[in-house]
Order: structure tokens, then C-alpha cells, then sequence
């Protein structure tokens, strides 16, 4: 291994307990939030006097409406207070919200797990700030590239992992004690994590931290507009998300009607997909020679527009039963694979150097309400992702695989507006 590679920061102490902490925390964030659904879904007949499907859809939005609150001010405690207390503060609070669930789990008390849901949103909204803003703080400017691969790729582990780890913990005859004991248990050992991260010092000292959340998210905007390459580069990121949320959403649907697939077809299309993304993260410290460029970013975007419209012609129009198997072993079934394997490749490759260019051009003392920004456009993507596929799929009565080419078409405009902006810096 090359004395340069990335892989060598998980054996530094100023990256692998931060890498850890959040490993750890979307790992239980996605288990926790994945079991929830489950026990709604197939231990009640709706909460509230609500049907399951409104029930689920509730709890989807208890998970994303703290990001439009309390963003505005999870930037300005970041850029305020020096970052390592706060994620260890963060952490704590981890612990006392999951102490909470566990006992709700055991008890089966689920308007509490609703309620519980929201505050984890809440406690990933302040975490999101530091998350990224600290890396620029605790990297040179030849490791950052490297380093947002790996938490990309770390990220996107945990929640294949934290998915996985709720449907299986679901099969068992305990299945809410175990989850209980889980979720407890990876929260204090993410706590004990953050404990070893070390000090940044606090850049932004003056910044005072007010609770105001519409107008606070107003003033994350502009802040963010101020240098229209970080703005644009926020909306490139924002629109992989959406994309992304749109691969993901229809996964299941997609797997049962159109590849005619069991629970075994699902798992693999979301393994295969956050696989790809993960090796896409990787590639791009290697591609860019540790230099902060947008280069690798365009080639991502061709990439998601060409493999999702061959996408659309490897979807058989007759498909036979299948099994993970099936799609392994069968060419027909394979190339569907391989286009999800490649076109999460080319996400790795699209968005990993934006993320460093934004850190890497941002002051700061603003760094972290710009993160803050760019997690509030991130959630109005993925709204807006779930609102065009109820528009495309259900009111104009598209398939999936043809909503699948719609995506990647429109991503065609991306493409434009991501090599202006390479053009430009």
C-alpha cells in the first residue's frame, strides 16, 4: 500500500475515532429507523388512528423535518464551539434517546418510537454541520480528497449494514429486546468513540447562536450563495441525492415487478448499488492525485446518464422468477447489475470531489452553516424526489425502469451545469 493512500488515516488518532463516531451513528440511525418501519409495518395495524401506509409516511417525515428547523442553528453551535466537544455532546445525547427507545422497544410503546425519531433527526441535524466541517480542520489539503471518500464510503456502508441488521433482527422470535439492546449499545460505544477525537480549537468564537429556524435557514442560503461556484456545487450534490433517493425508494417495487424477484433480489440490488458507490469514493483519491479538482465530476455525471438509459433496455420485458442467484448467473440479469454497480460508481465519482471543494473553498468561520445549507438543500431533494415519483409513477403512469431514463436524461442538464462550473474554478 502507497505511504499516500487514504487507508493509512484510519491508523491516525486525528481521523479514525472521528471516522468511528460516524460510522457508528448512521449505522444506528439506519437500524433503528429501518426496525421502526418494520414493526409498523408488520407488528400494528396503524398508530394514532392512522393506517399503516400513513404511519410510515409520517414517520419518514418526523426523520427529515429536523433538518429544515434546526439546521440553521446545528451551523451556527459548529462554527461557534470548538467541534470535538460538540460531537461528544451530540453523542451523549445519542445515548439518552436511545436509553429511551430502548425501554420503549421492550415495552412495545411505538407513539413513543415516533417521537424518539424526530429527536434522532434532530441529533443527526447537529451532527451533520461538524461532520464535514471538521475535516478541513484535521486533514492537508492532499488528504481531504481522501478522506471525504472514506467517510462517503463509511457512510454508505453503515446504512447498507444498518438496513440489512433490521431485517434480520425482525426474522427473530425477541426481535424488539434484541433491537433495544442494539441500538443502546452501538450509541455508548459511538460515545466512547467520540470521547478520543481530538480538540480543533473554535475558528468562529464571535458567532452568535440564535434559535430563529425559518429565518436561520433563509440566512444558511445566502450564506451559501455568496460564491456561486460553492452554490452550484451544493445543488450537483443535492441533485445526487435526489437521484440517489429515487434508486433507493424504488428498489423493492422495482425488484418485485419488473425483475419478478424475491426479498433476496432487493438486498442484493441495494448491496450492489451502495458497493459501487463506496468503490466510486475510493477510486477518486487515486484519480485526482490527492489535488483538490473537480475533474473526476463531469466523467461521474456522463456516467449516470449513460448506465441509467442502458439500465432501461437490460430490464427484460419478460422477466422468469429470480433470486439473487438468478441475477449473478443469468447475463440478462447480470447487466442490470452491473449498470447498478456502475452507476453507483459514478456517483462515488461525482459527488466525493465536490464535497472536498467545498470545504477546501469556504472560510472557516462559515464553513460549517455552509454544510448546514447544503444538508437543508440535500432534504428538499430528497422531498421533492419522493413527490416526483408519486407525480411520474402514479399520475402518469410511468414504470419504473422508464422513470429510471427520465432520471438519467434530466441528468443530461447536470451534466451542463457541473462542467461550467469546472470550467469556472
Amino acid at each position: 500500500m502507497a505511504i499516500h493512500s487514504q487507508f493509512r488515516l484510519l491508523g491516525q488518532r486525528r481521523f479514525l475515532p472521528f471516522y468511528l463516531t460516524q460510522f457508528s451513528g448512521a449505522f444506528n440511525d439506519n437500524l433503528y429507523k429501518n426496525a421502526l418501519l418494520l414493526l409498523i409495518a408488520y407488528q400494528t395495524t396503524g398508530l394514532l388512528g392512522l393506517s399503516v401506509n400513513t404511519v410510515v409516511n409520517l414517520a419518514a417525515f418526523l426523520f427529515i423535518l429536523p433538518f429544515f428547523l434546526f439546521s440553521g442553528m446545528a451551523g451556527q453551535v459548529a462554527d461557534r464551539y470548538e467541534k470535538a466537544a460538540i460531537i461528544r455532546k451530540v453523542k451523549l445525547a445519542e445515548i439518552g434517546i436511545m436509553t429511551l427507545a430502548a425501554l420503549a422497544l421492550w415495552s412495545g410503546w411505538y407513539e413513543a418510537l415516533l417521537v424518539l425519531l424526530f429527536l434522532m433527526g434532530v441529533q443527526s441535524t447537529f451532527f451533520g454541520p461538524v461532520k464535514y466541517a471538521i475535516l478541513p480542520q484535521v486533514l492537508a489539503d492532499d488528504e481531504l480528497v481522501g478522506g471525504n471518500g472514506l467517510v462517503s464510503m463509511g457512510t454508505f456502508v453503515a446504512i447498507l449494514l444498518g438496513t440489512i441488521a433490521a431485517g434480520l433482527l425482525m426474522g427473530l422470535e425477541a426481535a424488539a429486546p434484541i433491537i433495544a439492546v442494539s441500538v443502546l449499545t452501538l450509541s455508548v460505544l459511538g460515545y466512547l468513540a467520540a470521547r478520543k477525537v481530538p480538540a480543533t480549537g473554535a475558528p468562529g468564537a464571535g458567532q452568535a447562536v440564535r434559535f430563529r429556524p425559518l429565518h436561520e435557514t433563509r440566512q444558511l442560503i445566502r450564506i451559501a450563495a455568496e460564491r456561486k461556484p460553492v452554490l452550484w456545487a451544493i445543488l450537483a450534490i443535492s441533485w445526487f441525492w435526489f437521484l440517489g433517493a429515487a434508486y433507493l425508494t424504488q428498489f423493492p417495487n422495482f425488484a418485485h415487478s419488473n425483475l419478478r424477484g424475491d426479498e433476496t433480489v432487493v438486498t442484493l440490488l441495494l448491496s450492489m448499488f451502495i458497493v459501487g458507490i463506496s468503490a466510486g469514493s475510493m477510486m477518486c483519491e487515486r484519480i485526482t492525485r490527492h489535488r483538490i479538482t473537480l475533474a473526476p465530476v463531469p466523467w461521474g455525471a456522463i456516467g449516470l446518464s449513460l448506465l441509467g438509459i442502458d439500465l432501461f433496455f437490460a430490464v427484460p420485458a419478460s422477466p422468469e422468477a429470480t433470486t439473487w442467484w438468478t441475477l449473478l448467473s443469468n447475463p440478462v440479469y447480470l447487466r442490470v447489475l452491473l449498470d447498478l454497480v456502475g452507476i453507483g460508481v459514478c456517483g462515488g465519482l461525482f459527488i466525493v470531489p465536490l464535497y472536498a471543494f467545498i470545504q477546501h473553498e469556504t472560510p472557516q468561520h462559515k464553513r460549517a452553516r455552509i454544510i448546514a445549507a447544503l444538508n437543508v438543500i440535500n432534504a428538499l431533494f430528497m422531498v421533492a424526489s419522493a413527490l416526483a415519483g408519486m407525480v411520474v409513477l402514479g399520475a402518469l403512469d410511468t414504470d419504473i425502469p422508464g422513470f429510471f431514463l427520465l432520471l438519467s436524461l434530466v441528468n443530461g442538464l447536470v451534466l451542463i451545469a457541473v462542467w461550467r462550473i469546472r470550467r469556472r474554478v
